[in-house]
């Protein structure tokens, strides 16, 4: 069968569902365990993944004899992909091969136990929904016979972070005269890199070789009996752990690779060099009393280092709820550095406690998500989502998890994307996966251990640069039938759009696709950029606003202030006010204590070489609301902005403003 034909075959029966085996983890499980008797050996265990286009079929194969004089059992497990699905699984008793089949469970115990009592060899199937594991248990082996189990599933490759990644977990449970495992990778347009790893132990690490020309690689890892025990006269085996191969392919051009072959095509399509779209972000975080302890550090960790990668072009905010729902901002606020800093204050001072509450608090965020567009805060072309994290199951408000999924689905609009993080294996991963996936977004576990944090950090890494939205990948509608998915929602940097279909039986010698989307305008050069009029094609750069203070103050007169796009899109020689912040200076902020009023906290800010003294307050925000604006906590400079400000303050004042501009 054909790269093209397989390909299509695999999306078309995952995109429609018909295989109810599609169930599994991001890697392979192959283990021999419960053994029984010392007359069971196991000769051989054998893994062998054969990568076509992105396309891998994977054989697992392991032998075993009984030499004693009775009948032995053995347990055999495998734990499948999520996107993989089974296509053979068989035992062969002494030369004769048996193929498996589906029966109802029931049915399936009586024949295994009538074939049992009659001393013949038989196995029973069980899957997990849980654990994604498919276990081969209670194999009655008859004695003096030798049995091999083999089975076969297919999957497509998924490309994160730039890399296709495919992992075996390799647990032979004892020591195997012939362990070997073989992967064979052929790419058309080329392999970029390869690499193979593994956490096997130091002493295993260099036994991995590999083979690579420009089309082909072929990896391989076989450790005589001796490499793997766990010691020089250990009868324990070290094998058991990942193995795992990474690499990615050349491309060509951003319009992607095109393949037809055996009436089918495909098409692979991940451009690169485009500027990322700015993003919405609100994090909903679970502070219930569950995630006390690790989780609670871990998360932590895992949202400061994702706060610090957060661009001038993003907005965001942080919902923590447990039997609350609590705000960090009640509206998202621009991801400059003294945010996300005053954002890590927030996450590190929360104490879980209480119940779960998840129902209000998504209401909350997609509030917030439509506040922001309706009132024209966030980019027309940006990226809203919302990145939910959790350890359990709600209990708190409203508590039936379909009644949940209605609600966030029928207030989330098109543009909006949730993603779920599930923190464990007590949290219903079902459930988050489902109403992610109702809304534009994916699901994934994480476990709770010591590396949690990298395993959030990881996840992020995955959505933090969106370059393309609303993608759509269009063929002539007299060449094809069947297509799979051909509408996109988002493309993210480092991943891969694959759309599949039959040709039409005609008289085309090529198949021509165009793809459209919305991305970031291409830009010139900055000193070439041009300022556009206000109001036209919605590219505003700069809103002037004159601001009245109350009649007779004391201090403070009228002043103007001026807004700016995030887009820093000014030619570098633009100077004054507009040049000096037109990108953000570099601020840190330190020595933060009670000043001499006890509502306004002091503190030394260091910019532009000077230290200055600042107080804490508030100041109006007036880009929403022109007349009354909205309530934003500020940083205040001393001595008139001196030392943060070019110049002195006295540069910028135009005196009898007034005289000649009306109040709003």
């Amino acid at each position: 069968m054909s790269g093209g034909t397989k390909v299509y075959k695999w999306l078309l029966g995952n995109f429609y569902n018909v295989n109810s085996l599609i169930y599994g983890m991001c890697f392979v499980c192959v283990c021999m365990q419960a053994i029984q008797g010392n007359d069971i050996t196991v000769k051989s265990y054998k893994v062998e993944s054969r990568i076509t286009s992105r396309f891998a079929h994977t054989t697992v194969k392991s032998s075993v004899v009984n030499s004693g004089a009775n009948a032995q059992s053995i347990g055999f497990n495998v734990q499948i992909p999520k996107r993989a699905f089974i296509n053979n699984f068989t035992m062969n008793v002494n030369g004769i091969t048996f193929v498996g089949s589906v029966k109802e469970k029931t049915v399936a115990r009586n024949l295994y136990a009538q074939a049992r009592a009659r001393g013949k060899a038989a196995g029973i199937v069980r899957y997990s929904s849980s654990t994604h594991q498919l276990k081969l248990t209670e194999v009655h082996v008859p004695p003096g016979s030798k049995v091999e189990f083999e089975l076969h599933y297919q999957e497509m490759m998924q490309r994160k972070l730039g890399v296709y990644q495919h992992t075996l977990h390799l647990q032979p449970g004892r020591l195997v005269p012939l362990l070997q495992v073989d992967v064979y990778i052929f790419e058309p347009k080329g392999i970029k890199f390869v690499t193979a790893s593994n956490t096997l132990g130091e002493h295993l690490s260099e036994l991995t070789k590999i083979t690579h020309t420009k089309e082909k690689a072929h990896i391989v890892f076989k450790p005589t009996l001796q490499q793997q025990r766990k010691c020089e006269n250990c009868t324990e085996s070290s094998v058991d752990g990942e193995f795992t191969v990474n690499y990615d392919v050349e491309r060509e051009s951003n319009a992607g690779e095109l393949q037809v072959s055996d009436g089918h095509f495909v098409q692979f399509f991940a451009p690169s060099d485009l500027s990322p779209l700015s993003k919405n972000i609100v994090f909903v975080i679970d502070v219930s009393g569950s995630m006390w302890g690790l989780k609670m550090k871990q998360t932590v960790e895992a949202m400061k280092a994702i706060l610090d990668d957060l661009s001038m072009d993003d907005y965001f905010s942080i919902i923590d709820f447990n039997h609350n729902v609590r705000c960090w901002n009640e509206d998202l606020v621009q991801a400059s550095s003294i945010q996300a800093n005053e954002a890590k204050k927030y996450i590190q001072s929360i104490k879980p406690n209480g119940g779960t509450n998840i129902n209000e608090a998504l209401l909350r965020a997609v509030q917030m998500l439509v506040r922001a567009s309706n009132q024209g805060l966030t980019d027309p072309r940006s990226v809203s989502m919302i990145i939910l994290v959790s350890d359990g199951d709600p209990t708190v408000g409203e508590i039936k998890l379909n009644t949940i999924q209605k609600n966030v689905k029928r207030v989330m609009r098109e543009e909006f994307s949730l993603y779920s993080l599930g923190i464990g294996f007590d949290v219903d991963f079902d459930f988050l996966e489902r109403i992610a996936m109702d809304n534009r977004g994916i699901a994934q576990r994480i476990n709770a251990n010591h590396d949690a944090a990298e395993q959030l950090k990881t996840f992020y890494s995955q959505v933090s640069s969106p370059l393309l939205r609303t993608i759509s990948i269009h063929f002539p509608e007299n060449a094809v039938n069947n297509v799979t998915q051909n509408r996109f929602d988002k493309f993210f940097h480092g991943s891969e759009l694959i759309v599949a279909g039959k040709l039409q039986p005609s008289d085309f010698t090529t198949l021509q696709s165009i793809t459209t989307a919305s991305a970031v305008s291409p830009t010139s050069p900055l000193q070439h950029v041009t300022t556009t009029v206000d109001g036209i094609d919605g590219k505003i750069s700069v809103m002037v606003l004159l601001h009245r203070v109350w009649k007779k103050h004391p201090i403070q007169v009228d002043f103007l202030g001026i807004y700016m796009s995030n887009a820093n899109k000014y030619s570098t020689q633009v100077h004054g006010l507009i040049g000096q912040f037109a990108k953000e200076p570099e601020v840190k902020l330190y020595g933060v204590h009670e000043g001499a009023d006890p509502k306004k906290k002091e503190a030394t800010m260091e910019v532009k070489g000077n230290k200055l003294a600042v107080t804490r307050g508030w100041q109006k925000d007036y880009r929403r609301d022109k007349k009354r604006g909205s309530d934003v906590y500020c940083w205040f400079i001393h001595n008139s902005g001196k030392g943060f400000i070019d110049g002195s303050y006295t540069s910028y004042i135009l005196p009898q403003l007034d005289s000649f501009l009306t109040s709003i």
